[in-house]
């Protein structure tokens, strides 16, 4: 008999991201002092504090209610599919239809049933404790870029790449090899440069630095595409995403504004292009449009071009 209470489930991460939380601190008229996550209601001074708390959860595997021979389906909370595996962490006297480990496709939402659990009719004792990871995207192994990009500039203006592909500085590993980075003042209009459904939105980080510290303390935007892809938007101004998960976005749209958070060395954009390949995120080469519609190659020192400015402005 499959046992209760014995079956534990531990969850790994694989691609996730901190919740802010706010902390404020300010005095009432009556000079109490207040340190709290909720803002005071009326306009005094008041001190605010950005914390990360522990990364959410956004993908659940979960059980039938049948203990003799309980079955398995995920919850997906982002708007877009997850490759999902999942593996033995421990068993004793149990096994899996289908057998396991293995991997899964989960689309928005909940899944139908993925697996059970059969445990051995003549033990008597079974236990098991399992394991998963995911990664947003759906699996892509062959996949390589046939869309052009439009820079996602304001129009009229000119911004420089200055970190191409491989570039030595943070362009070498594989989720940012074929990344770009376009030097750019705090606070410039950013736009999509494909359009998609919005996966990711991470909006409240307030610092930057060179320490390796830094590298998951960007605000970004990620948007994945029809084909699959999905387009990272990194380094932005907190608080200013003007997207949200979810969100259906044409190519061109106003989705936030530049910063200057996470790993950086002065106010930029990392733009790059990736999908999941094996359950991993790695970055794949592309190519931005010019002003003519004709295919660019993002090379270091290029000058890129937001769309022609209308006539008059």
């Amino acid at each position: 008999m499959f046992a209760r209470g014995i079956l534990a489930i531990s969850l790994l991460l694989a691609s996730s991201s901190g919740v802010a939380k706010k902390l404020y601190k300010y005095q009432d008229v009556e000079g109490n002092w207040y340190f709290t996550d909720q803002a005071p209601a009326s306009n005094q001074p008041v001190e605010v504090r950005q914390l990360k708390t522990a990364n959410p959860k956004r993908v659940w595997l979960e059980k039938t209610a049948d203990d003799l021979q309980p079955s398995f389906f995920a919850l997906n909370a982002y708007p877009g599919p997850i490759e999902l595996a999942v593996d033995w962490r421990e068993r004793e006297n149990v096994s899996a239809n289908p057998d396991l480990p293995r991997r899964f496709v989960v689309e928005s939402g909940r899944s139908g049933s993925l697996f059970s659990l059969i445990p051995k009719q003549s033990a008597g004792f079974c236990s098991v404790n399992l394991q998963y990871s995911y990664v947003v995207g759906r699996p892509l192994p062959g996949y390589v870029s046939q869309t052009l990009y439009k820079p996602p500039l304001p129009a009229g203006t000119q911004f420089q790449i200055t970190q191409a592909f491989n570039g030595p500085y943070s362009h070498n590993d594989e989720q940012n090899r074929y990344a770009v980075d376009i030097m750019m003042p705090v606070d410039t209009p950013i736009y999509a440069a494909r359009g998609g459904i919005v996966l990711e939105v991470e909006n409240d980080y307030t610092s930057h630095g060179t320490s390796q510290s830094y590298a998951s303390k960007a605000n970004s935007i990620r948007i994945l595409h029809e084909d699959g892809s999905m387009a990272v938007y990194a380094h932005l101004a907190l608080e200013k995403a003007q997207v949200t998960p979810g969100m259906r976005v044409t190519t061109g749209q106003l989705i936030g504004y530049s910063g200057n958070t996470g790993l950086t060395t002065g106010p930029h954009l990392h733009f790059a292009v990736q999908i999941n390949r094996g359950m991993e995120l790695i970055s794949v080469p592309f190519q931005f449009t010019d002003l003519n519609g004709l295919a660019v190659e993002p090379r270091l020192g290029l000058w890129l071009s937001g769309p022609a400015a209308a006539a008059g402005n």
